[in-house]
């Protein structure tokens, strides 16, 4: 049937779901062990929070369901594209993806330590960035001692890698 056809008031709107972290096309989505399992702990979360809806307007529920099926589905597109890299079989002494770097950035006293992740995983409250960052791309493939410089719109930002680990 049309939707012309339809009483006002029995149009639903199309649930607005906020779109995932950011993976440029083409990028392969790489996982650390660690992100893969919070995909499919979040995964469960959310079919648990879609089965215990409880309302008592079908409209409501039907509105709910969806706006959860919607999340589901990115969520799904997420975890079936995921490549988990195995961080045993990265280079010990040098800077690769699901490396935690502890940095000294010039200029700053205090050191600071990042770990390089998948975009979902992705928390800097938690020292914890994406691979497709700029710092993470400037890190990548350094070694310790060695310094990457992040230019900037006023000057540039040195950063010394001082130590490089692999903890699962």
């Amino acid at each position: 049937m049309s939707r012309g056809f339809v009483k006002e008031e029995d149009q639903e709107e199309i649930p607005m779901v906020p779109p995932r972290a950011d993976l440029p096309a083409g990028a392969t989505n790489y996982v650390t062990r660690n992100g893969m399992d919070l995909l499919l702990e979040e995964r469960e979360e959310l079919i648990k929070e879609r089965d215990n809806i409880d309302s008592v307007n079908e409209n409501e529920k039907r509105i709910a369901t969806n706006f959860i099926n919607a999340k589901l589905n990115l969520l799904n597109e997420r975890i079936n594209s995921a490549k988990i890299v195995p961080i045993e079989d990265q280079y010990a002494d040098e800077v690769r993806f699901g490396a935690t770097v502890t940095l000294k950035i010039k200029g700053v006293s205090k050191l600071q330590k990042y770990q390089i992740v998948g975009v979902d995983e992705a928390d800097i409250n938690k020292g914890k960035i994406a691979f497709i960052s700029p710092i993470a791309r400037l890190l990548i493939e350094k070694k310790v001692g060695e310094e990457a410089v992040l230019k900037l719109a006023k000057g540039e930002r040195v950063f010394e890698v001082k130590a490089i680990s692999y903890d699962a």
